[in-house]
């Protein structure tokens, strides 16, 4: 495998422009459907499994596990700052640097699997409630440019599914 195939075993984000409800349903399930999908790909991992990096020079899987509920706490706030105010520009955040924290490389992955089964069931039920012009709202990332709620929510969407992939293709590689 090559590098590129094992940082983006599902291909990297695309951008999906003129998203309307018929095609943001499923990705709103996407999201609804990440805390599940991950508690599945760890099940079972021992403690030195769950600290093995998923390739050479990455996270390891406990990281993995607490990097998606930083990252997908982030990411509602910033939905709801979409949907609360006019453009806001949103703050960024090192996420390399927050992956080597005490809690990201020591803590039990039971603590933000728990934070990403309420946090995602709440999430799903903003989207789902959201008519169609909110997604169309904009946020500014300093990093990214300005986005709109229909990008954020496509972004979001693949990166639950892109990390817990990580986990899976792992397990296969390693025989677990």
């Amino acid at each position: 495998m090559t590098l590129e195939e094992l940082r983006y075993p599902t291909g990297k984000w695309i951008r999906v422009p003129n998203l309307d409800a018929a095609g943001r349903a499923p990705l709103i399930d996407k999201i609804a459907a990440v805390p599940a999908e991950l508690s599945a790909a760890v099940k079972g991992l021992t403690e030195a499994q769950l600290d093995t990096p998923y390739r050479e020079g990455g996270w390891s899987t406990r990281q993995i596990v607490h990097h998606l509920a930083d990252s997908h706490m982030n990411a509602f706030i910033r939905v709801k700052l979409g949907v609360t105010e006019e453009n806001p520009t949103i703050k960024p955040y090192d996420e390399s640097t927050w992956a080597k924290t005490i809690d990201a490389v020591g803590a039990p992955v039971a603590l933000s699997l728990s934070i990403l089964e309420g946090l995602h069931a709440r999430w799903a039920h903003l989207l789902r409630a959201l008519d169609t012009s909110a997604f169309d709202r904009k946020i500014f990332h300093p990093e990214r440019g300005p986005m709109t709620l229909n990008d954020v929510l496509g972004l979001y969407a693949w990166h639950g599914k892109h990390h817990t992939t990580q986990v899976i293709k792992l397990r296969e590689r390693s025989g677990w």
